[in-house]
């Protein structure tokens, strides 16, 4: 034992020393790190507040222009004092590179630039076509473009204006250089590789610092930001391997809360690390010399002690094997033969299957087994039994004795006859895994479902929705959905706290789900005071009807789930959609939830506490309209 405590203690020493270095160098690099995150995290907050209030300047400018426009008209008088406006406005747009004003052609009516712009026309930009095809009344943050006045990229900013009967009257438009923000961003001291990013959120690239003259307008829309990141989380740290120089950044993201843009403040890892591996390489390297030389000090001294000890090394480890064969094992085991008999059972069968070892012995090996996993045990026994594989594990169910059924988890492996090498049977251990398997079932359960209401979660609605669209796409059934939005949740969480605002969604998710009557309706909890209502087989008139009921409900919630009379009264606000998925027609289960969000934005812009139809916004294939 001696020769053991002594190589043990030599390497505690050793091991204790290169961890406790280890620990302190990797604490020191998740430091630098740390505070890297911090100073990219308040940098991306600083930088989102400014890119949105450049939009916010621009939109204010443009619905000014918008409502004169309009108010006005496009004759050749309004137009003319439209002019003389922007001729005053050229010395206070700022951020501003210019204003334009187009007409229902995409025909120049007037701008800021001082050029020519008696045959320039704009109707083919992709902004003025949006505009021109959807009235939607909201601002509109285009792809970058070449400007036709000076040839550099702009980030174009845009609004429609429409005829006193509301037709499409024109666009006026705002366009900020994206070289704005590429000079703006090099005014803070990121290292010599890092970067500061401008995207929108579909993923095309706005403005870079650096930039080489090619950065802008590319489509980053595949990368892992654009494709996953953002969906998980509007703001946090995202360490990637840039696809335009390919270097490893540590950056923060963070989207706009108000504007669909992204803000990405990295700074490159080697510029991070830098000071860090210096400074680490020239500790761990004298900790390493040190570690060697107690190394090969406590080595001697342990090689002196085995040469006076071997024997009794050697006696105390045939002594420890043979105690080892000689304990008891708490796994069943089993010897079967090549009839598929019990020829030996461990003593430890009475606590694995309630039956002794003498009751076993001379029965079938699967006499137990559940009839529905008998086969594929048979099947397994006999391919070791013929040779084709050696060993094998499987899981099956069993008779007990005394407890209910319960699942068996087997190690299976040949033996063979000394003499001639024949498969003469099978060897196996086996163990109770039932409370294994109840505690799998309960974590399918908990996956599936949200903590806080007990209905189903994000991951549960949009796998049980791909299932139901292609149910419907296959029998030609109608597939409908319902978006609950608790109105001014925000404020309720405000003004009683966060356990009232967690009673309120426990209250709101339970009407939810009681009007979820039929097994194949699912209620879920689609993300914050948001809830969704899948409802198959169910026309818009239906789907109507039951966002009616639940919003009802809502408005006579008067008390929380526990019986105490509330602080608070809500109201919901409910979008529906009802779609007839075709095979004809190319759509996807996310077109569904797209309608259903419009339906549930106009619900809010129309006073709330009330259900809209997708139907009365957005016409949809063999759909019944509400």
């Amino acid at each position: 034992m001696l020769p053991l405590w002594a190589a043990g203690f030599v390497g505690l020493v050793c091991v204790a020393i290169l961890a406790l270095s280890a620990w302190r160098e990797w604490a020191s690099r998740s430091d630098i790190l740390q505070n890297a995150e911090v100073d990219m995290a308040n940098l991306a907050r600083s930088l989102t507040q400014h890119v949105e209030d450049t939009i916010e300047l621009a939109d204010a400018t443009l619905t000014g222009l918008a409502g004169r426009l309009e108010a006005n008209g496009t004759d050749a008088a309004a137009i003319a004092g439209i002019q003389r406006f922007l001729d005053l406005r050229k010395l206070t747009l700022g951020r501003i590179r210019g204003l334009f004003v187009y007409d229902e052609t995409g025909r120049w009516l007037a701008t800021t630039e001082s050029v020519d712009h008696s045959g320039l026309n704009n109707s083919d930009r992709t902004y003025f076509q949006h505009h021109r095809d959807v009235d939607d009344g909201r601002v509109l943050l285009g792809r970058p473009v070449k400007s036709r006045v000076g040839g550099q990229w702009i980030i174009t900013i845009s609004r429609r204006f429409n005829h006193p009967d509301g037709t499409f009257a024109g666009v006026v438009l705002a366009s900020i250089d994206a070289a704005y923000f590429a000079e703006f961003y090099r005014q803070f001291d990121i290292g010599p590789h890092g970067a500061v990013a401008l995207l929108s959120t579909a993923g095309t690239l706005l403005a870079r610092s650096p930039d080489d003259g090619s950065y802008v307008g590319r489509d980053m829309s595949q990368t892992r930001l654009i494709a996953e990141q953002i969906s998980r989380s509007r703001t946090g740290a995202y360490d990637f391997t840039s696809p335009l120089d390919g270097r490893q950044r540590l950056s923060v993201y963070r989207v706009s809360e108000r504007f669909p843009v992204i803000v990405l403040a990295a700074l490159a890892k080697e510029d991070v690390l830098v000071g860090w591996r210096q400074r680490a390489l020239a500790r761990v390297g004298f900790v390493l010399g040190l570690t060697l030389l107690i190394g090969l000090i406590g080595l001697n001294l342990v090689r002196q002690l085995l040469m006076r000890q071997r024997m009794a090394a050697a006696l105390a480890a045939k002594e420890a094997d043979f105690r080892l064969l000689a304990e008891e094992s708490s796994d069943m085991v089993t010897r079967i033969d090549a009839g598929e008999f019990v020829r030996y059972a461990s003593p430890s069968a009475a606590r694995v299957l309630g039956w002794s070892p003498d009751q076993l012995v001379g029965r079938s090996a699967l006499a137990g087994v559940h009839r529905d996993d008998l086969a594929r045990v048979q099947q397994t026994i006999a391919a070791l039994q013929r040779g084709e594989i050696e060993e094998a594990k499987i899981l099956y169910r069993n008779r007990h004795r005394e407890k209910p059924e319960i699942w068996i988890e087997t190690a299976l492996r040949v033996t063979r006859h000394p003499d001639t090498g024949a498969i003469d049977g099978v060897v196996a251990l086996s163990r109770d895994m039932t409370e294994h398997k109840d505690l799998q079932a309960k974590l399918v359960v908990l996956a599936a479902s949200d903590g806080l209401t007990g209905l189903a979660n994000r991951r549960c609605f949009d796998e049980r929705l791909d299932q139901e669209w292609t149910r419907a796409r296959r029998e030609s059934t109608p597939l409908s959905l319902l978006i609950i939005d608790i109105d001014h949740f925000k404020q309720l969480n405000d003004q009683h706290g966060h356990q009232e605002g967690d009673s309120c969604l426990r209250a709101v998710a339970g009407i939810i789900a009681k009007h979820g009557a039929r097994p194949a309706d699912l209620a879920a909890r689609y993300g914050g005071e948001e809830f969704a209502m899948l409802l198959p087989n169910t026309d818009a008139n239906g789907c109507e009807q039951i966002g009616m009921r639940i919003c009802e409900a809502i408005r006579e919630l008067e008390s929380t789930s526990d019986g105490r009379s509330s602080p608070w009264r809500v109201t919901a606000s409910v979008g529906g959609a009802t779609c007839w998925p075709n095979p004809g027609i190319v759509s996807s289960p996310s077109s569904l939830i797209e309608a259903a969000d419009r339906a549930l934005y106009s619900a809010k812009n129309g006073g709330r506490d009330r259900v809209v139809m997708a139907g009365q916004i957005v016409p949809w294939p063999r759909a019944q309209q509400a």
